[in-house]
């Protein structure tokens, strides 16, 4: 009965089609468990309920969550971007999304158009992972065991992992000391890891500065300088992903657009599923 009534009430509220935006936003979030069913015709299990559901938002406005369908493929976005008419998908100049390749051609298909920006945060996320990664590769190799209390790189790893901008001179110079001073093998490839991550992030911070295209340039030479000359496949790794995704991430460095509005919205609706106490039906 509360259901049934608040279909009426929403119906009356919301309208039959959101108002055209100008950067739309699009994220995926898992809730629940997946639920299959046997086809008899095809012998095979299907997903009937799927885990993942993809939010589209606006990100200029302040429509919010504009739709939200069921399952994490380029087609589902597809769809739902054909539903709305040609001078509404016109209208969208940017779309922001994570490091997804699903999202990323599905709006190469549905908005050729628009211009893709990638959100700054899984950009950091990345070169922390790859920092991470090499700190971890090299204890093994040097002590023979997995990082440990006791172990100074393992003591130092979530001061590494600090913005060097966001931390007084005498830290950072503190910091970049006592990683000189780790063990033998340790502390070169832990130092050039930090180095690297450090150059991408001075990079990030050209956003919204208006920077011109020589300083990109210098900085985001810097940057492969570094993770070529190192050896360490982890920075090359992250260097391939960078020279990948650069075109989404220049966007970035000249709009300053974040999908920070749908991470938002994808922590509602996650505090939503829960107090829904397994709630499982996706229409409603």
């Amino acid at each position: 009965m509360v259901a049934a009534a608040f279909i009426v009430h929403a119906t009356l509220v919301l309208p039959a089609e959101p108002d055209p935006v100008q950067v739309l936003g699009i994220d995926e979030t898992r809730r629940g468990r997946p639920k299959w069913v046997f086809d008899q015709v095809s012998q095979a299990w299907q997903n009937s309920v799927d885990r993942w559901h993809v939010g589209m938002c606006d990100l200029s406005g302040g429509q919010g969550l504009l739709g939200q369908v069921e399952g994490r493929t380029a087609q589902v976005v597809i769809d739902w971007l054909a539903q709305r008419s040609q001078a509404w998908r016109d209208q969208v100049r940017f779309v922001a999304i994570d490091m997804c390749t699903i999202f990323k051609s599905a709006i190469a298909q549905a908005l050729p158009y628009a211009t893709l920006v990638v959100d700054h945060f899984h950009v950091v996320q990345l070169a922390h992972q790859a920092l991470n990664e090499v700190r971890r590769r090299v204890t093994v190799q040097i002590r023979g065991r997995r990082g440990r209390a006791g172990d100074r790189e393992w003591d130092l790893r979530n001061r590494l992992t600090r913005s060097a901008r966001r931390m007084r001179a005498e830290r950072v110079d503190k910091l970049c000391d006592e990683i000189a001073q780790l063990t033998a093998g340790i502390s070169g490839p832990v130092l050039t890891a930090w180095n690297a991550k450090e150059d991408l992030l001075d990079l990030l911070a050209l956003a919204r500065t208006h920077p011109d295209r020589e300083h990109i340039a210098r900085l985001l030479h810097r940057f492969y300088q570094r993770c070529a000359d190192s050896g360490l496949p982890e920075l090359a790794r992250l260097a391939t992903t960078i020279q990948i995704w650069w075109p989404q991430i220049l966007a970035f460095l000249h709009t300053g657009i974040t999908n920070a509005g749908s991470e938002a919205t994808n922590r509602v609706i996650e505090t939503v599923a829960r107090n829904a106490y397994g709630f499982r039906n996706p229409e409603n």
